[in-house]
């Protein structure tokens, strides 16, 4: 386990919680690995490419209770934040959560020792990037005079 394999390893996890793995998922999935275009196709750079299949392999082997077990201990911090702001990214991309999905992230939060109050304020500008609707609905709750994210514990 490396913290590289760690992060494609939890994204497919994440994706997979559900049983699909819907357009933006994977859309998501290439553009935090890197992607290149070659006949209009965009598919994983080589190197992207072997991380994957490692990845694919090691999902298909492990729970994700022994990936956690093997991966929270050799993450730093940060590479812990970076994992979950894109299982995060991932959870929110196609519009909708799935119960089996937040279990999922629920799971990985725990599991790297990260307090829901630490994460509550990524998940909050995720959650703004990731709904559009508040250019189209004046009344969004985002839109709301006194709203506001306190991003001053994001350090």
């Amino acid at each position: 386990m490396t913290p590289h394999l760690a992060f494609a390893v939890s994204m497919i996890y994440m994706m997979a919680a559900d049983g699909e793995f819907q357009n933006e998922e994977v859309g998501h999935l290439l553009s935090v690995l890197g992607g290149e275009s070659e006949n209009g196709v965009i598919s994983v750079g080589y190197n992207n490419r072997q991380l994957l299949d490692k990845a694919f392999k090691y999902a298909q082997k492990n729970s994700v209770q022994d990936f956690v077990q093997q991966a929270a201990p050799i993450l730093t911090d940060a590479q812990k934040i970076c994992i979950l702001t894109n299982l995060a990214d991932s959870l929110l991309s196609d519009g909708k959560i799935h119960p089996a999905e937040q279990r999922m992230f629920d799971y990985m939060l725990a599991g790297f020792s990260v307090s829901e109050q630490i994460f509550r304020p990524y998940f909050q500008v995720l959650a703004i990037k990731n709904d559009r609707s508040v250019f189209t609905n004046q009344s969004h709750p985002y839109n709301s005079p006194g709203h506001s994210v306190d991003l001053t514990k994001m350090n």
